[in-house]
C-alpha cells in the first residue's frame, strides 16, 4: 500500500482478467505453456510480425536467454547504454561477458549512435539498444554499424511495446528483442516478459533453452515421440494464470495506449510554459519515432531542483520518482572498468531526471492535481 494519494504507478486492469483466470483454472492447466500462453504468443506474433514470441517470467530472464543464444564466453564483450536498468548489463555479465558501457544522447537518453563504433573491439559480440521511455533508438545507424562490424543487434524493448521506428514495430529490428510485463509497464501481468526471435536460425534453440534445455516443444507439436535433455536451459515459463491476465491486457492494447497517449500529451501541453519558466526540459521524440507512451519525464536544471521538486510533490501526497543511476559508476560497473567521465551525458542527466505519475487508470482530476502542484513550485 502507498501513503500517497496519487502514486507514481497504480496497476490497472482491462476487465476480463477474472474471467480468463477462471477459464485457466477450469481447463486444469495452470503451469506454463497452456492455452492462454499460446494465445499471447499468437497475438504478439500477429501484431508485431515477429518470427517467434515466447513468454518468460521476466524481461531479465529474456535477456539471459539472449546471452545463452549468443553463446557468450568469458572475455566476450556486450555493449550496453550506461543509462539503463541494471539487468540490461547484468544478464550478460551473469553468463560470462564483460559489459562495455556507452553514453546516451542528451535528447532521448538512448544509446548514442555516434559514440558506438569506437567502443566496438575484437571481443564485441553484441550491442543492446534500449528504447528508453518507449522512444526508439536511431536504429538505422546502429544497425549499419552492427552489420558492418559483424556484431549482433539486440533490442531491450522493456519500455517500447507498440512503439515504432520509421514504421517498423520496436522489437522487430534486432536479431532478438525482449519485452517486460512488470506491473509498472503499459501492459502487465504483475511479473512477466517475453523474448522476440527475429532471426529464424535462433528459433528452435530459443524454444529449447526456455524448456529447461529439452526438446519438449517439438514433442508437443508431434515432431518427436519423446523429449529429452539436448542443451543448456532453465525454467523460464510463466504460469498460464499470468498469461490469462496478460492476454486480457493485450486485447485492450488500443484502448490502453489511447488513454496513456491522452495523458502524456496533456502533460506536454499544460507543462510547456511552466517548464520554460523553470528552466526544465520536457521529453523530445525525434521524427520517425512513434513512441509507446510509457513514461513522462522532466529534466530539471540541477539535482537540487529535482530533489526539491520531489519533496514539494511529496508534501502534497504525490509520488514522483527519479530514474536510473549510471551503470558504469555502480560498484559492479566499476569492477568491469567503468570510470568517472566515461559517459558524461549519463552522469549529468541521472541526477536531474524526474518521472511524473502516469498509469492506465489515472483520472483527469488526478492529473490536474499533479499539474497544479507543479505550477505551484516556486521558481528558482
Amino acid at each position: 500500500m502507498t501513503s500517497y494519494r496519487i502514486p507514481f504507478n497504480r496497476p490497472s486492469f482491462a476487465g476480463p482478467e477474472p474471467a480468463y483466470l477462471a477459464d485457466a483454472m477450469a481447463r486444469g492447466h495452470i503451469s506454463g505453456g497452456g492455452h492462454w500462453t499460446r494465445q499471447c504468443h499468437a497475438l504478439l506474433e500477429r501484431e508485431l510480425g515477429v518470427r517467434r514470441a515466447l513468454l518468460t517470467t521476466s524481461c531479465t530472464h529474456a535477456l539471459e536467454m539472449c546471452a545463452l543464444l549468443l553463446g557468450l564466453s568469458p572475455g566476450d564483450e556486450v555493449i550496453v547504454p550506461s543509462f539503463a536498468f541494471v539487468t540490461t548489463a547484468a544478464a550478460f555479465a551473469l553468463h560470462g561477458a564483460r559489459p562495455v558501457f556507452v553514453d546516451v544522447r542528451r535528447d532521448t537518453l538512448n544509446l548514442d549512435e555516434g559514440a558506438l563504433e569506437r567502443r566496438i573491439g575484437p571481443r564485441t559480440r553484441a550491442v543492446v539498444a534500449l528504447h528508453y521511455a518507449g522512444v526508439a533508438c536511431e536504429m538505422d545507424s546502429i544497425s549499419e554499424v552492427c552489420e558492418r562490424r559483424g556484431v549482433v543487434l539486440l533490442e531491450d524493448n522493456a519500455h517500447g511495446l507498440l512503439g515504432a521506428y520509421r514504421g517498423r514495430p520496436l522489437g522487430t529490428i534486432g536479431a532478438l528483442a525482449t519485452l517486460s510485463f512488470h506491473e509498472t509497464k503499459n501492459l502487465t501481468c504483475g511479473e512477466g516478459g517475453a523474448l522476440l526471435v527475429n532471426d529464424p536460425a535462433l528459433v528452435e534453440r530459443a524454444e529449447v533453452l526456455r524448456e529447461k534445455g529439452t526438446d519438449r516443444s517439438r514433442f508437443l507439436r508431434g515432431e518427436v515421440q519423446k523429449y529429452t535433455w539436448v542443451d543448456h536451459g532453465s525454467s523460464w515459463l510463466p504460469s498460464d494464470l499470468l498469461a490469462a491476465v496478460l492476454y486480457a491486457q493485450l486485447e485492450a492494447r488500443d484502448r490502453i495506449q489511447a488513454a496513456r497517449r491522452a495523458l502524456w500529451e496533456r502533460y506536454e501541453t499544460r507543462l510547456a510554459g511552466w517548464a520554460r519558466e523553470q528552466g526544465i526540459g520536457l521529453p523530445i521524440v525525434p521524427a520517425g519515432c512513434a513512441q509507446a507512451w510509457h513514461l513522462f519525464r522532466v529534466t530539471c536544471a540541477s539535482t537540487a531542483q529535482r530533489d526539491a521538486l520531489i519533496e514539494h510533490l511529496r508534501l502534497r501526497g504525490i509520488l514522483a520518482v527519479f530514474h536510473y543511476l549510471p551503470l558504469h559508476l555502480s560498484p559492479m560497473g566499476l569492477r568491469y572498468g567503468g570510470r568517472p567521465g566515461d559517459c558524461p551525458v549519463a552522469e549529468d542527466v541521472a541526477g536531474r531526471i524526474l518521472r511524473l505519475p502516469l498509469y492506465n487508470s489515472m483520472s483527469l482530476s488526478e492529473q490536474d492535481e499533479v499539474i497544479a502542484a507543479l505550477h505551484a513550485f516556486p521558481a528558482a
